[in-house]
């Protein structure tokens, strides 16, 4: 196993990061990053010599080494400090020194080792932070967002994902955040989607970005101006659990299709992304349940009526912000029925012409349509009869 390579020259070698907060949470990590004081050079020769297979991703001048290992990707990087940073990336220099490496992280719950024989090093309190659900930077809040600016939106990330209430944060912290607001203007897009995505999805999801338009981020991340707050606690408040699409949650701050665009513009989100925002501007006030037996009907005449493809799953998100959950599982279960008349069953009646074709199938699907979709082939013949 590869840490037996590591031991093998003395290089220590331990996890870092994120995997850290996640095993200490009782929490299986997504992915695990290894921290070592080997050099990408003495990692490579290690690795080759060892027949380990690396992966070419462009990280060795950040000091990370990818090895491919029992069809999974293991990520190490050089222990390292910062020397110069912009805001927005970092030009670093390699170390031996675990504390200093710990010092330019973001947070204290993810500035944590974890040695592959079970010991914590914690030089930042993390630990502490993370059993108390506190979310601190390292170190001075302005120093850590002014290395990199995105951090103000992974302090409100992982506030959603740690913290137990709204509202539990150091005025220090707001203050720096606030300072420093202006500095996403300078960080695409989309790093920032990718962001508030997260966010979006986590929990006191209303509590963050009401605090976002607070200490003048939102406008810096491509939000709306005059982001509809109300509508955003009201739809916030029983989506959470209908696992929706991130741009189903955002969608309730956005007031007008314009701002759709505005915020295409900013974050250059995806079209479908862009697509299901102009829908849900679109419809969420019109488009509503029936009253009596059938309250999916509206949303049933709207598929069938559609010539797109994903418009089921359009409806879906519509359910979902409107907080119908009883109606969206009954969505879900539901498969578009197929009209059961065709161009070929008309000929064998005697019709041939095709433009009367065309509107007798035209005033079939009609009545198709009003019974429910229930008529058969045979009941909408002699229907046509009758016609």
């Amino acid at each position: 196993s590869f840490p037996e390579l590591f031991e093998k020259k003395n290089y220590e070698l331990r996890i870092a990061g994120g995997a850290v907060r996640d095993l200490l949470s009782g929490m299986t990590p997504q992915d695990i990053d290894f921290a070592t004081t080997a050099t990408p050079a003495e990692m490579k020769e290690l690795f080759t010599s060892a027949g380990v297979r690396l992966i070419n991703n462009k990280g060795e001048k950040h000091g990370t080494i990818t090895a491919r290992l029992h069809e999974q990707n293991f990520e190490i990087t050089t222990l390292r400090i910062d020397v110069v940073t912009d805001g927005r990336h970092a030009e670093v220099e390699f170390t031996t020194d675990w504390e200093k490496d710990a010092e330019r992280r973001d947070l204290t719950v993810n500035s944590m080792f974890l040695g592959l024989d079970g010991t914590l090093y914690d030089f930042f309190n993390g630990y502490e932070d993370l059993k108390n659900k506190k979310i601190r930077f390292v170190g001075k809040a302005s120093e850590r967002i002014q290395e990199d600016y995105l951090r103000i939106l992974r302090y409100f990330r992982f506030y959603g994902r740690i913290a137990e209430d709204p509202g539990d944060h150091e005025p220090s912290t707001l203050q720096a955040i606030q300072e420093n607001a202006k500095g996403l203007a300078g960080i695409s897009g989309e790093r920032i989607w990718v962001e508030l995505k997260k966010i979006l999805l986590g929990n006191h999801v209303s509590h963050l970005v009401r605090l976002m338009y607070e200490l003048d981020v939102a406008q810096y991340t491509g939000l709306p101006l005059d982001g509809n707050l109300e509508e955003f606690d009201r739809v916030t408040k029983n989506i959470q659990s209908l696992c929706p699409k991130p741009m189903t949650v955002l969608t309730s701050l956005l007031k007008v299709k314009d701002d759709v665009t505005t915020l295409d513009l900013r974050l250059k989100i995806s079209k479908e992304e862009k697509n299901l925002g102009l829908f849900l501007v679109k419809h969420r006030q019109e488009l509503t349940k029936a009253g009596g037996p059938e309250p999916l009907r509206p949303y049933q005449d709207f598929i069938m009526d559609s010539r797109e493809a994903n418009t089921t799953s359009k409806i879906c998100e519509l359910l979902k912000y409107q907080g119908e959950e009883p109606l969206l599982r009954a969505m879900q279960q539901w498969t578009a029925p197929t009209f059961p008349v065709s161009g070929h069953d008309l000929r064998k009646m005697g019709v041939s012409s095709g433009k009367d074709i065309g509107a007798a199938l035209q005033q079939l699907r009609e009545e198709w349509k009003k019974s429910g979709y229930h008529m058969d082939k045979e009941e909408l013949l002699s229907c046509l009869k009758n016609l």
